[in-house]
């Protein structure tokens, strides 16, 4: 009897094991399969050398005061007019909101949808103390060792400016769109882009104006982030994450020190104890929607147990969950995160308060709701004591566009033309951006561009020593440069027309 046991067991495992064999052979590569393009000829130095004018520019912007930096913004304002004359010479010129600029290029064909090209031109400050750390000045457009070093060196000027030098040349080579082209620079965009991108947007819906597609900055070409995956990998963002801030406040009797109430009594403590259970309670993780897409296309792509976990995900799901909610930008992926950012209580060692609050913030998965965020943290916090409210300032995850859609396609394209063996995946941007500002009259809207990054250069988003090669830099203005041939050329505009008919 147990002879035969053990030898079901091993015929059960051998099965499994042709089953987990024959469902990985299966899953075969979802790269599109095209032959490389050479791209445009770019000189790196001069294309560096206005990156660096640019960054010298101390674009810095504020919530509360639009006037700050103003000379700055109208500095680089300045610089672009006098680097790409064949562009403002060609291009309407608009400036909306006093410091953002839209640019439009029209086409021949007023039949075919515009596409809009974004960029911001504001910077996030220098952490204060941290001046010294940089290799070179933050604000200095140091051009040494194959980089260009500043503060908008990654975030976001070299989109912008590689986006100007892209048009620049195509305009000297003689192109005309037959799709019109936006290009949208706003100004506020590091602190929520009211005043800029809202305002373009609002100005082209008053025009009657209907986007085919708008690509913004967004996610990156990644090398080395994802074990298991050693080609460098695309991820093209076909959605961002929506964000809340609720205010925990909770209520006691303020009085002396040396006279407490009764254990867990104190504001403080309610308090405490109900940023402990939000904090050990985050709302459910999921393997689906974008995330579960980017993993069906970089699993036949990934080596040893990754791929055959990650094709087989109806056996291994459980042991990828756990695994990817050990990493903080995987577990973004999965879930509207949780995060205690702010708390305030008392304003003297002897002296009880009578009030303590918090603030805690939560990015939205799309699909959930600030509504669902609430029940969620009532129930889960299930004191009387805590009252719980919704902050200003909060806005919803964004609509998911489609990796099907022909304006996907043709970025997934341009990448695997000219960054040959790189892998192209949807992803999820984690951050917000202007973009979300033009989901009301844009079918698609896609957060990418082709920056490379590799797990040490992440701490240098908004952070110190933030640099671009002057490799990549070049790379950025062939990928601008032809993804608008493909997508406002002759032969694009021709293929929408087919394609709608």
């Amino acid at each position: 009897m147990l002879k035969r046991l053990l030898l079901g067991l091993v015929a059960l495992v051998a099965l499994l094991a042709a089953v987990l064999a024959v469902n990985t052979w299966r899953q075969g590569s979802r790269q599109l399969d095209v032959p490389p393009v050479k791209g445009l000829a770019v000189d790196e130095g001069s294309v560096a050398a206005s990156l660096a004018v640019a960054i010298r520019a101390k674009t810095v912007s504020s919530v509360d005061d639009a006037a700050l930096n103003a000379d700055q913004f109208r500095a680089l304002h300045a610089h672009l007019q006098a680097r790409y004359p064949k562009l403002h010479a060609t291009l309407k010129r608009e400036v909306v909101g006093d410091l953002s600029l839209l640019y439009t290029w029209p086409g021949s064909d007023a039949a075919a949808k515009p596409i809009a090209l974004m960029a911001h031109q504001d910077v996030v400050p220098i952490a204060p103390g941290t001046e010294d750390d940089w290799q070179a000045a933050p604000f200095g457009g140091e051009i040494m060792e194959g980089y260009v070093w500043g503060r908008g060196s990654w975030d976001d000027k070299a989109n912008l400016i590689s986006q100007m030098e892209a048009v620049e040349a195509l305009v000297a080579a003689g192109f005309r769109p037959e799709r019109t082209i936006y290009l949208v620079f706003g100004a506020d965009e590091e602190v929520g882009g009211q005043r800029g991108a809202l305002q373009i947007a609002k100005l082209l819906q008053q025009r009657g104006v209907k986007l085919e597609f708008a690509i913004d900055e967004g996610l990156l070409i990644t090398e080395g982030i994802m074990p298991g995956l050693k080609a460098p990998a695309a991820l093209i963002g076909l959605a961002e994450k929506g964000s809340v801030s609720l205010l925990l406040k909770s209520k006691a009797t303020p009085g002396h020190s040396s006279m407490p109430p009764p254990p867990g009594r104190s504001a403080i403590a309610q308090l405490s104890r109900a940023l402990q259970r939000v904090d050990a309670a985050p709302m459910p993780a999921a393997l689906v929607g974008v995330a579960g897409q980017m993993f069906d296309a970089v699993g036949p792509e990934m080596s040893g147990i990754g791929r055959v976990a990650l094709t087989n995900r109806w056996l291994f799901e459980p042991l990828l969950m756990k695994q990817l909610q050990q990493g903080q930008g995987t577990n973004a992926m999965l879930r509207t995160t949780t995060a205690l950012t702010l708390a305030s209580a008392g304003n003297k060692e002897n002296v009880l308060p009578g009030r303590a609050e918090a603030t805690v913030n939560f990015r939205l998965l799309p699909g959930d709701t600030k509504d669902d965020v609430v029940r969620h943290v009532n129930r889960v916090i299930d004191d009387p004591a805590i009252e719980v409210s919704v902050l200003p300032g909060d806005f919803p995850p964004s609509r998911v566009s489609s990796s099907d859609s022909r304006s996907y396609q043709a970025i997934n394209r341009t990448v695997r033309e000219l960054f040959p063996g790189t892998l192209v995946a949807p992803g999820l941007m984690l951050g917000a951006t202007d973009a979300r500002h033009f989901e009301p009259f844009t079918e698609q809207v896609f957060r990418f561009s082709p920056i490379r990054a590799k797990p040490e250069d992440l701490a240098r988003f908004h952070g110190t020593n933030e640099r671009i090669s002057l490799a990549n830099l070049a790379e950025l203005v062939r990928f601008y440069h032809r993804l608008i041939q493909q997508t406002a050329g002759p032969a694009a505009s021709g293929n929408a027309r087919a394609a709608s008919q």
